[in-house]
């Protein structure tokens, strides 16, 4: 690729980022300041735009990019991208889930085995110099029933994660078929045996139209042997109303949510803040904030990825 061609970075990005984009030919412009209406003025001047969350690339931002020929998302999510327009005018999109599957799978992992063994409760109780073991009795994940709903890069990593605890795993995903063929240890179901068998509930779908409040009161309790679910995609695909309905119900034993329906903890509506509120105060709910995926090596390795599949264009 020759020297020369333009990359607008319009979003925080590792320090690599100029090197690597460099190495494959390419300049890189670093603005994770600029604002929206600077975007939209100086983007024609680039074959290339690079993001992450924050800047959404709509019809009114891609009408502008004469010369765009790819945009880059540091990250797996592609909801705040219009994908279909960008086909359209034929610029390609490339997201990079493999940057950060490992970390996110970790992160579940983590998450879970505080649920099961209440490490949360049990550290604000030391604290506390309350000395209880026997309410902080844990259980073992040998045995329990995971259900990952969605197979994809990072439903797959949360498996591979899960595999030297002899857990029993499950997997359904609505658009993939024989995708665990070669796997040992996950077998792929059908949505109703999903649901029957599920103890362990961990949600790895993107965020679409079709998938948006999927995880409602209605779904939820349409599972039979539910006690756990964690969720580290997106948190508009999980009704916090239903979920806080099923939990205060007494029907769950532990919810782990590394993201929320409204993640601007100072914008919510009443409606909302009385919802997070019963969330936060319950004994058994674990929050962190979406950052399954953001580690520091992951941080740098999206950069690499990237760059990979970036060289694989053709001009």
């Amino acid at each position: 690729m020759p020297l020369g061609q333009k990359v607008l970075v319009v979003d925080q990005m590792h320090k690599s980022i100029h090197k690597v984009l460099f190495s494959i030919g390419f300049e890189c412009f670093y603005r994770p300041k600029i604002t929206r209406r600077e975007i939209i003025q100086i983007l024609p001047d680039y074959v290339g735009l690079i993001i992450r969350s924050k800047t959404v690339v709509d019809q009114e931002l891609i009408q502008k990019a004469a010369n765009l020929k790819f945009v880059g998302r540091a990250g797996a999510g592609v909801d705040n991208i219009d994908v279909n327009l960008l086909a359209e005018k034929k610029i390609k999109l490339i997201n990079t889930p493999e940057g950060n599957r490992d970390a996110v799978g970790e992160h579940g992992v983590g998450m879970l085995l505080n649920l099961l063994k209440k490490l949360r409760i049990g550290d604000k109780e030391v604290r506390s110099y309350c000395w209880d073991r026997e309410s902080n009795r844990g259980h073992e994940l040998k045995n329990k029933v995971v259900g990952i709903f969605g197979f994809g890069f990072m439903g797959s990593a949360f498996a591979e994660k899960l595999r030297g605890f002899d857990c029993k795993m499950i997997a359904f995903d609505k658009y993939k078929k024989d995708y665990t063929s070669h796997l040992n240890y996950v077998k792929e179901v059908n949505l109703n045996n999903f649901k029957q068998m599920t103890e362990i509930l961990s949600i790895h779908i993107p965020l679409t139209f079709e998938t948006s409040n999927l995880f409602n009161y209605k779904f939820l309790s349409s599972f039979k042997s539910l006690k756990y679910i964690i969720n580290m995609a997106r948190g508009e695909v999980l009704s916090l109303k239903g979920l806080s309905k099923i939990l205060f119900e007494g029907n769950l034993s532990g919810v782990a949510l590394d993201v929320l329906e409204n993640e601007k903890l100072n914008a919510l509506t009443p409606e909302e803040q009385s919802i997070y509120q019963n969330l936060f105060e319950h004994q058994h709910t674990l929050f962190s904030p979406h950052v399954a995926g953001w580690t520091f090596e992951s941080y740098e390795r999206i950069n690499y990825v990237l760059a990979k599949k970036i060289s694989k264009i053709k001009f």
